[in-house]
């Protein structure tokens, strides 16, 4: 088996995120992927013997629409919320296409624009974060722009890319040591 393949048996493990991929499918929100969190913290689930959920506070879907109009996203956030209206989970929508245009009010530092959903992953704390699945047909396409050892390994370190303080850093590694005890976390790049 692949670390590809791997990666997303263990990410489906998870049912809610099978659910959420089957439904952005049917959305067919343009450039939709299911990100982060939920599919990292599944793969960490799987690798320690938790459950396929435990730790995971939300689900992040991402798309790629090049309408940055607020009324254009929440149009879609609703759209979502609507076909998400059974599910047990918080599922947190937005569009990547605009996310330069709040982000350096919320966080203090430019975020430069981006070309599609993806890209967004090459800008996430630490590498073994920065993975994404989407359904294609009846399978699965994975997106890990630093590859998948990281993740596999249980190893979090800090993205070099990423400019700023290490609060945001400490607080998530912090938080996910006390589901994941067996993380090996790597001191922020100062």
């Amino acid at each position: 088996m692949t670390d590809e393949e791997r990666v997303i048996r263990l990410a489906l493990a998870n049912p809610v995120n099978a659910l959420v991929l089957d439904r952005i499918a049917a959305l067919a929100l343009p450039d939709a992927w299911l990100v982060s969190g939920s599919i990292f913290q599944a793969v960490w689930n799987g690798l320690a013997g938790c459950d396929p959920s435990h730790g995971i506070a939300d689900y992040d879907v991402f798309y790629f629409d090049p309408d940055t109009s607020y009324e254009a996203e929440d149009a879609v956030i609703a759209r979502c919320a609507q076909a998400f209206v059974d599910v047990a989970a918080e599922v947190q929508v937005r569009n990547q296409a605009r996310v330069h245009l709040w982000y350096p009010q919320k966080f203090g530092r430019p975020y430069p624009r981006l070309s599609c959903t993806t890209e967004a992953l090459s800008r996430f704390l630490a590498p073994c974060c920065a993975v994404g699945l989407s359904k294609a047909g009846e399978g699965y396409r994975i997106a890990a722009p630093f590859g998948l050892g990281d993740l596999l390994a249980m190893v979090v370190r800090p993205n070099p890319a990423v400019e700023g303080t290490s609060a945001q850093y400490d607080a998530k590694t912090a938080r996910w040591l006390q589901h994941w005890p067996g993380l090996t976390v790597l001191p922020w790049h100062g």
